[in-house]
Parts: structure tokens; C-alpha cells; sequence
């Protein structure tokens, strides 16, 4: 067949990782320690058609490479890697399959399922799977300007949201932009979220996404994106146009002008190629033996600690440079804020497999002189062994506190034995974080998160309603500690409604008035609901898209409001935000400690009366301001049914209502309260006072 292509690469480099062009010719350097031989296969246009097949010419340090002069981005291509295909010693090289770049920019067609894919499982697999794979494109890529808004830590609010579902159904984002990455940046959007006042959006996986094979032919997709094909490439169906990637650096630059961090979470603990029956599409087909950790009795299977067949072994140093470069990629190119790494227990596994805070890839991040000053949250566990790792992370990264999570929804059900456990939770969980210098953003706080009922659901919802997941509702969390408050579902009672709205508001009344960096989950703040689906992975459609026009509804708008006062205050308020874990040493005012604890009689808290049952809560806080002003917050959680007369604790400050969650009433300036509150059933109050500095 013809090729406008020669037929030997030149040298080239072994650096960087990838298709590298310099304005002459494309560079291509692959790792594969035990490759025999790597091709370079170059495509046509549309990435049907394989018009050259290529032998990268050189080995320098496990870096296959070479050079193709006069190629320049457009270049559609692909690799084959030849070696030995011998599972029981980690090998399944076979060239008959057509491999993705690790690290490619961007993608070309979409996966489409075939038997094709697959490698073999005792004997190779002969059929060509190039018609089947996406295509890998070279890209040229300058760094973007750096205009991060820089937030600090302690006054840090994150929204958790996806792309397509944020904004799929938004009637003022033009149709065409709808559910991709363009439409975050328009006004519409931006209003929203810069009204409710949130300072970083955490977008769930953006990268190229595999949808498995089982929930395509169930007709579902991935919807998530916790499956990655490619790291390095922004997944096409998020973009508003084909391969438009500046449309992903233009909505990281209007999140910015607006004063909001980017965060994505990226997926760096497995990969979408599965188990030993799953697909080559990769790393398999590279190095099977150096990206994955493998079973040690049984070198044909994989270590799933993760739960979704394989595990990346991130201890290898040619992994950890890949995961790193694709760290700063997103970073330097895209001008990203920070990272929040999915089951982060699985990135601090050293060679044994064993939880490591000392492991290669978190002492590689914290050392890097440039994504060490980013924003890096870890979700502190994985399904391996020891996997529960909260609060066991070094310095300088933030982690989700599901304690958090758990603490807060169980004493708003009724939980009458958790108020020790939620106490320590509202005080910044200094009993997991305070050590080696971490400060209180070090518990990233939250009551709901993607993964799990929404706000809404778990006011309303007693059990999970998963059916249309195709699991016979198996999936998901079955310990939900969520409340129906009297009907599953939907509830046409007004006072049942009105009992969930108001739950609702001290559930974030709960969140926004604790110690850490609070997180919401996007639509919370306006009513959205899964209809008791707490595992929506699959679910790309009306289940998981934000119904904008439900969030029109007057309760929607109220909580609306409700919430952007909550986040405004924590700016206001310095004791909600501290810089330091208190812990009741520090006197802001003589004989007032920063915090400490009281019950109904304004009495100072005793161990004994923390170890009986109950469900009210009184905590003060104090701290200065820039200015000297020493400011006072009295937050009150009354999670009982029944209502409570709470003595203000000595002295007298000159308190005022902040926060009432009983109340659906816009905020106003309140009166001075009594020396005695009567605190309803259910209810959380806080209260700030502001004392003028002396002199």
C-alpha cells in the first residue's frame, strides 16, 4: 500500500514520555522494560485506515524511541509492542492488538466493544483490534497562563459536580454547549456558582472514559468515569465540539475570572483494562509485568485492591514518572488547581502491598517544587488489606472524613450515642489530623458526595433504590444512617415535607459551621434528588442530571439562599475557620477558652455527661481578627424530638441569632437573645457575638 510515510524512524529521544512535536517532527518515546520490539503505526485521518507500521529503532534506559520528521499535530497513530506473551510470568505482549499511547493527548473515535480486544488468556489472541481502539492524536501544547485565584486552605469551599450532569439540563446554556466542559463557563453557571459563593469546583473524572463492556450491553454507560482508557486526554464527549481542547483551558481561565478553583479528581489507582479477562487496550499490551501489581502466587492475576480488577504499580519508578507527568500536564497545560485522588490508600502502597505514608508516589508529590503547592485531597481508603487509611496521610494533603459523614448523618437521624464522635468531628477532627504540623483543612468534611444519597434522598429515603442499575438493587451502600421522616419517597404531606427541609438546612447548618474545608455536592443546595438512587454510577440521564427547573421551585430557592448565607459566613466568622486545631488552651478573651463545650444548663461539659446518651450539642468558639476584634460563635444542634431550654454559658456576650434551621425566613439582623434559648426539636442555631478590641 502507499505511505507519504518513510520507511525508518530516525533516533529521537527518550524524553519526554509520548508523541513530543518541536516544530519539525514528532517525537515518540514509549516505556516497556520488556518489550522485544515497539511499532509506531500511523493512521489516516479519521483513524480508519493504517497506512505505515514503524520499529521504534532505539532502547536507552527501558524508553523505546524515535523520530518522525516532518509530522506535526494531526498525526493520528497508535502502538503495537511485541514480546513474550507468557502470563504466568506477567508477559501478555501480543502485536496483534492496537495500543494506546499512555500518554496521549488526545483521542480519536471511541472504544467499540468486540472480542477483538481481547488478548488471551492462555494463548494469544490473533484478531487485529485496531478498527476497534481509538486512535491516539498528536497535539501541540504550550503551558497556560497562570491565573489561579489561589485560594487559602481555611477559606476553602468545594463543590463537588459533573460536568455533563451540573449542566445537561440548564434552559440558558445554548443546547450545543449543554453537558460539556463549555457550558461551566457560562454566565449562567458561573452566576450560580459564584452566588451560592463556593471558592473550588471538584470535577469528577474528565479524562477518557471506558464504558465496560457489561453496562453497554445492559444499554448504560459509565457515567461517573471512574474507568480511564487515557489520563493525558480529556474525554471527547465533554467537549463542546471534536477534540476541541481549548474549550477545557477557556472554562478553566472563566472559573478563575470568577474566583473558582478547578480540582479534578483523577483515577491513578487502576486503569479501564480490568482483570485478566478484560481488554488490551494499553498497559497490558506494554508492560503488563511493570504498570500492574500482580498476584505473587499467581503472576497471571492481578492485585485488586481497588475493586475494578487490576492495580497500577505505582512503586515502579517508570509508573511514577508516567503519573506524575500526568499531573503536571493537567496542571501546567490546563492550568488546573489541584487533584483529588481516587482511593488514595492504593497510591501509598509500597512493593509489599502495604499502606506506606512514606510510599514512592506521596513522597514524589510533596517533594515537587510545583505540584506540592497545588491543592491534593485523597478519598483514605481502598478495598485492600489495611485500606482504611484516614488521618494516616502525610502533611500537606487533605482527606475526605466519611467520619465526618457518618457522624453527622447518624445524629440528625435520632442517634442518641454518637454527640462524643460528632463533637470531635465539629472541632476539626484534630483526634485524626493534628500531627506533624497539619492544619484543620487537613479533614475535608462532607455529608453527601456522589457516591451515595443526595441531600434530598436522605431526608426521604430509608433503604437505596438502585433497580435500574441491572443489579437487583445488590449495589451501593446498604448502611446509609438516612431518615424518610414518615413516607419513602416523594411525600405529598406538607408536614413531612417541611420536617425534611428543615433537617436539610441543619444537616448544612452542620457542615458550613465546622472546624475543616467543607464540601458540597453539586444541587444540594437546591433540592436535587436521585430518587433513592445511592449508586447513580450508571445513570446518565433524568436520575442524575441537576433538574434546573425543579431547582425554580420556591423550597429550592430558599435553601439556595440558606446555603450562600451559611458559606458567607464562614468568611464573616473567623471561630468557624481557624488556623490552628483548638483544643481550649488559648484564651482570646481572659478565662474564655478558643473552645469548649456545654450542656443545657450553660454548665461546663464533663466526661461523664459526654459518655450519656443525648442529642444536644453546645459548642463556643472564639477567636481574634486582623483588626483585634475578638469574635464568639454558639453553635447549638438540638438532634432530639423533642425541644430543649439551653442556658447561654457565663459570661454574657452580646450574642445574636446567625443561623436558625428551623427557619426558612431569610437572614435579618436579630435582636440580642436571653440568657435562655428555647432550641426546637431538631434544630441547629448558631449565634455570633463580636467583642471590640481593647483600647
Amino acid at each position: 500500500m502507499f505511505s507519504p510515510f518513510p520507511n525508518r524512524l530516525l533516533p529521537g529521544r527518550p524524553w519526554p514520555l509520548g508523541a513530543s512535536w518541536d516544530g519539525a517532527g514528532v517525537n515518540i518515546a514509549v516505556f516497556s522494560a520488556h518489550a522485544t520490539k515497539v511499532e509506531l503505526c500511523l493512521f489516516d485521518e479519521r483513524g480508519e485506515r493504517e497506512l505505515a507500521r514503524l520499529a521504534l529503532p532505539e532502547w536507552t534506559d527501558e524508553i523505546w524511541h524515535g523520530y518522525l520528521p516532518g509530522a506535526g499535530p494531526g498525526l493520528v497513530y497508535g502502538l503495537r509492542a511485541h514480546g513474550p506473551f507468557d502470563p504466568a510470568a506477567g508477559h501478555r505482549f501480543n502485536p496483534a492488538k492496537l495500543l494506546i499511547d499512555p500518554c496521549a493527548r488526545q483521542l480519536r473515535g471511541a472504544l467499540r466493544w468486540h472480542d477483538a480486544l481481547t488478548g488471551g488468556e492462555r494463548t494469544p489472541d490473533g484478531h487485529d483490534s485496531a478498527p476497534f481502539v481509538p486512535k491516539a492524536v498528536v497535539v501541540a501544547d504550550a503551558p497556560a497562563p497562570d491565573d489561579r485565584p489561589r485560594t487559602a486552605w481555611d477559606r476553602t469551599v468545594i463543590y463537588e459536580a459533573h460536568v455533563r450532569g451540573l449542566t445537561i439540563r440548564h434552559p440558558a446554556v445554548p443546547e450545543p454547549l449543554r453537558g460539556t466542559i463549555a457550558a461551566l463557563a457560562h454566565p449562567a453557571i458561573l452566576d450560580h456558582l459564584t452566588g451560592l459563593g463556593v471558592t473550588a469546583i471538584e470535577l469528577m473524572p474528565v479524562q477518557a472514559i471506558l464504558h465496560d463492556r457489561f453496562l453497554v450491553e445492559r444499554g448504560l454507560v459509565n457515567y461517573w468515569g471512574y474507568q480511564t482508557v487515557c489520563h493525558f486526554a480529556p474525554e471527547n464527549r465533554y467537549l463542546p465540539a471534536s477534540e476541541d481542547r481549548a474549550a477545557f483551558r477557556t472554562t478553566v481561565r472563566a472559573l478563575h475570572a470568577a474566583g473558582i478553583e478547578v480540582i479534578l479528581d483523577i483515577v491513578l489507582n487502576h486503569t479501564g483494562e480490568g482483570d485478566h479477562r478484560g481488554p488490551t487496550l494499553s498497559w497490558r499490551g506494554l508492560d503488563n509485568a511493570s504498570y500492574y501489581r500482580l498476584d505473587r502466587a499467581d503472576r497471571a492475576r492481578y492485585v485488586n485492591d481497588t475493586g475494578c480488577g487490576n492495580t497500577l504499580d505505582l512503586s515502579h519508578p517508570r509508573v511514577l514518572h508516567w503519573a506524575l507527568d500526568c499531573l503536571r500536564h493537567w496542571a501546567i497545560c490546563y492550568g488546573i488547581d489541584g487533584f483529588r485522588f481516587d482511593l488514595g490508600a492504593t497510591l501509598a502502597r509500597g512493593r509489599d502491598g502495604a499502606f506506606d505514608p512514606c510510599a514512592a508516589f506521596l513522597s514524589a508529590l510533596r517533594q515537587d517544587p510545583f505540584l506540592s503547592t497545588l491543592k491534593l485531597i485523597v478519598e483514605p481508603w481502598d478495598l485492600g488489606p489495611g485500606g482504611y487509611a484516614l488521618g494516616r496521610f502525610p502533611p500537606g494533603l487533605a482527606e475526605w472524613n466519611d467520619r465526618f459523614r457518618d457522624c453527622a448523618r447518624r445524629f440528625w437521624a435520632g442517634d442518641a450515642n454518637i454527640r462524643p464522635d460528632l463533637a470531635a468531628r465539629l472541632a476539626g477532627s484534630a483526634d485524626l489530623f493534628d500531627r506533624a504540623g497539619r492544619r484543620p483543612w487537613a479533614s475535608v468534611n462532607f455529608i453527601t458526595a456522589h457516591d451515595g444519597f443526595t441531600l434530598f434522598d436522605l431526608t426521604a429515603y430509608e433503604r437505596k433504590h438502585n433497580e435500574a442499575n441491572g443489579e437487583d438493587n445488590r449495589d451501593g451502600r446498604d448502611a446509609n444512617f438516612s431518615r424518610n421522616w414518615g413516607v419513602e419517597g416523594e411525600a405529598n404531606d406538607p408536614a413531612i415535607d417541611t420536617r425534611r427541609r428543615a433537617i436539610a438546612r441543619a444537616l448544612l447548618t452542620t457542615l458550613l459551621a465546622a472546624t475543616g474545608t467543607p464540601m458540597l455536592l453539586a444541587g444540594d443546595e437546591v433540592r436535587r434528588t436521585q430518587n433513592g438512587n445511592n449508586n447513580a454510577y450508571c445513570q446518565d440521564n433524568e436520575t442524575s442530571w441537576l433538574d434546573w427547573d425543579r431547582a425554580c421551585l420556591p423550597d429550592a430557592v430558599a435553601l439556595h439562599r440558606f446555603t450562600a448565607w451559611l458559606i458567607a459566613l464562614r468568611t464573616t466568622w473567623a471561630p468557624l475557620r481557624p488556623p490552628l486545631f483548638p483544643h481550649g488552651t488559648d484564651e482570646p478573651l481572659p478565662g474564655l477558652a478558643d473552645i469548649a463545650w456545654f450542656d443545657a444548663e450553660g454548665q461546663p461539659m464533663t466526661p461523664r455527661a459526654w459518655q450519656e446518651p443525648g442529642h444536644l450539642i453546645v459548642l463556643r468558639r472564639l477567636a481574634r481578627t486582623d483588626d483585634g476584634t475578638v469574635q464568639a460563635t454558639l453553635l447549638i444542634l438540638n438532634g432530639g424530638e423533642e425541644g430543649s431550654t439551653v442556658r447561654l454559658p457565663h459570661p454574657p456576650l452580646p450574642w445574636r441569632v446567625l443561623v436558625d434551621s428551623t427557619s426558612e425566613a431569610d437572614p435579618v439582623a436579630a435582636a440580642e437573645v436571653p440568657s435562655a434559648l428555647r432550641v426546637p426539636a431538631h434544630a441547629a442555631l448558631l449565634l455570633g457575638a463580636a467583642i471590640a478590641a481593647e483600647g
